[in-house]
Formats: C-alpha cells, structure tokens, sequence
C-alpha cells in the first residue's frame, strides 16, 4: 500500500487564517510592517525561518523571542479548540482503515503539532511526524518530507504526499512524491506550484484511497 504523508496547516488544520491573524498582531505591535506578499511568503518556513523574516519586516525582537511570543499565542489559540478542516479525521481514519502508513511533515513547530495531534485524537493514526524545526531547511525544500518518508521506513517515491500551499507542493515535489493537491479557497497555491500535483481535489471528503492509487 502506498505510504501518504500529509501536511498539518491548511490541510488538516484551518490554522492558516489564525497563523495570519496572530504574526500580523505580533509585527503590528512590535514596530514592523506587514507587506502584501508576507503571508504567502511565510506559508510553509520552519519556525527559526519565519522568526527571521519578521525580524526583517522591522520587528524589534530577536529571532528567539519572536518565535516564542508567537508559538505561545497560538498555543493559547489552540487550547480553546483546534479548527479541523471539514472532514480531516474521516479522511485520515479512510486511509487508515485501508492500512495505509501514514505520515505528517509540518512547518509548525513540534510543540503545536503534539498539541493539534493529541487534542483532535490523530496522534494514533502516524506513523511518523516532523517538524521542519528538526530539519535543516523549511519548505519548499523536500528536507521535512523526506525526513518524514525516513521515519517511516519507506522510499520518497514511493510516497503520496497531501498538500495545500505552493511551497508545500514544491517541498513534496522535490522530494520526488506524488502530490494530491488540497487547495485552500482562501489560499490558493500559485499555478506553476498546483501544475506540479498528480491530482487536485476540492476537498478532504474527495481524498480516497481510489485518489490516492491513480496518483501514485
């Protein structure tokens, strides 16, 4: 069966729009300036690389405090209940049903993967996640996912990577994985990004395990 390994932000969590909302205050009350293009630059950094840039957008703190404020106002975020994409712990159980090995690859930090994993009950269902903290770089580099196919024991290629943003769908593609693409409505990944997915699915009620042996 072909291993499938998912992204967290914006494909089994809502969190992209509260990720915005919380590092646009953030920079907003530490002096920086948010630009046009920040969000969908920020899409798919690790916590040190997206800490970096809004120290560069002007935000009066080192990298370090930057990441903590944030982590930690997400956290909080969090406690009060974790926005799942509609139909995210039936597809992930679908799959599981169907002895599919499963895998996360994340840009959040550990700590608020272990804190959406065990809240929502899809701790169970992986077999290995990482975080892009534990590896050298962040999307779009393929380090995370295939640090992710690593733990699992299994070959990058043969793995079916699910993702939603243009730096996670080139992050799956270099790693040399077959990509299903989830797009966001209110983020949609850029178009040479989307044309490197195997298919495209409205949504996680579309993503079967018939989607996932076509695309692989």
């Amino acid at each position: 069966m072909r291993p499938v390994i998912f992204d967290l932000d914006g494909v089994l969590v809502d969190s992209e729009p509260v990720w915005e909302e919380v590092r646009r205050a953030f920079v907003a009350e530490h002096g920086g300036t948010w630009l046009p293009e920040t969000q969908s630059r920020l899409m798919g950094m690790s916590t040190g690389e997206w800490a970096a840039y809004l120290a560069e957008l002007g935000v009066r703190l080192p990298p370090r405090e930057i990441a903590s404020g944030v982590v930690e106002r997400m956290a909080e975020r969090y406690r009060h209940g974790v926005p799942l994409m509609p139909g995210a712990k039936e597809a992930v159980a679908r799959l599981a049903e169907h002895r599919r090995p499963l895998g996360l690859a994340s840009s959040s930090p550990r700590a608020l993967i272990d804190v959406v994993l065990d809240a929502t009950g899809l701790a169970a269902f992986f077999t290995a996640t990482v975080s892009t903290e534990e590896v050298a770089r962040g999307k779009p580099a393929p380090d995370g996912y295939l640090e992710a196919a690593g733990r699992m024991g299994v070959d990058p290629g043969d793995c079916v990577a699910v993702e939603d943003s243009s730096n996670g769908l080139r992050s799956a593609a270099a790693a040399g994985m077959r990509v299903i693409a989830v797009p966001h409505p209110g983020y949609p990944p850029a178009a040479d990004a989307l044309a490197l997915a195997t298919a495209v699915v409205p949504g996680l009620g579309d993503l079967t395990p018939g989607v996932v042996d076509h695309a692989a």
